[in-house]
């Protein structure tokens, strides 16, 4: 696979596990939240607070447009705002990495030896991978949870529908539906609601619920994938070192503007 096509593939990747529309351009006044959704707020943030980190091997298939992409990693999640991925070659070695860690986004590719860096924001993901995910989101995406918005302006119960009662809610930077058990908090599908893209996560879980997997349609993107774990550790102890990516000195290095 030539560098141009392995980026093409790897940003289709991101873009399937991370999907999400456009920043809401101006943020909705703030309104008043009902008892019974401000306690499934609580409750999301709640088992949020309790993520501590998150390993598993993953194995991606997207398709975009007419193209039909497969990749394998390693995943690191850790709470509340760290991610790292790893690409690998068929003989086990890193291709191309990305890393969210300290409010810093770093992108290495390996084969090419060029890097992007820069501040992690849902503008500089926007910029560089037309998702305006915080770092919170993205680290929850990948675990498994749906993060309240820090910055929540509403907050409401919307009757069930073929998947179930579920949870609208809507911050400064995007809107979030989300299908949950209203009693657990377990999240079993996200949609990430904007101004140009839809994208839906459908979560796989074991009989413990635990996140083993989920699916990603973005439909105005022409993207669906799917990501399956395997190995899935979680409360490993993952320390903030394996979320520290060094470059190479002689690497080609552009800022994320």
């Amino acid at each position: 696979m030539s560098a141009r096509r392995l980026r093409s593939s790897v940003l289709a990747v991101v873009a399937a596990v991370l999907a999400a529309g456009c920043a809401i351009a101006i943020p909705p006044p703030r309104s008043s939240i009902s008892p019974q959704a401000q306690r499934a707020v609580d409750l999301l943030a709640t088992r949020w607070q309790a993520f501590t980190d998150l390993r598993a091997l993953a194995d991606i298939n997207v398709e975009r447009g007419n193209q039909k992409q497969r990749l394998s990693g390693v995943i690191l999640a850790k709470g509340p705002a760290s991610v790292r991925f790893e690409a690998l070659s068929p003989f086990g070695q890193p291709i191309l990495i990305g890393v969210v860690h300290d409010g810093r986004l770093t992108g290495y590719n390996a084969l090419t030896n060029e890097a992007v860096v820069g501040d992690a924001t849902a503008e500089t993901t926007a910029d560089i991978l037309g998702l305006p995910l915080e770092p919170e989101d993205l680290a929850g995406v990948v675990a498994g949870y749906a993060v309240p918005p820090r910055d929540l302006r509403m907050a409401e119960i919307l009757p069930a529908d073929a998947q179930g009662p579920s949870l609208s809610l809507v911050g400064s930077v995007h809107e979030q539906r989300i299908w949950m058990d209203f009693e657990t908090g377990v999240v079993s599908q996200l949609k990430i609601i904007g101004g140009r893209t839809d994208a839906t996560v459908t979560y796989q879980r074991d009989d413990g619920g635990q996140v083993t997997g989920f699916a990603i349609t973005a439909a105005s993107r022409w993207v669906n994938g799917t990501v399956r774990y395997r190995n899935v550790a979680v409360g490993v102890g993952l320390p903030a070192e394996r979320f520290a990516l060094v470059l190479p000195k002689d690497a080609k290095t552009r800022p994320i503007r």
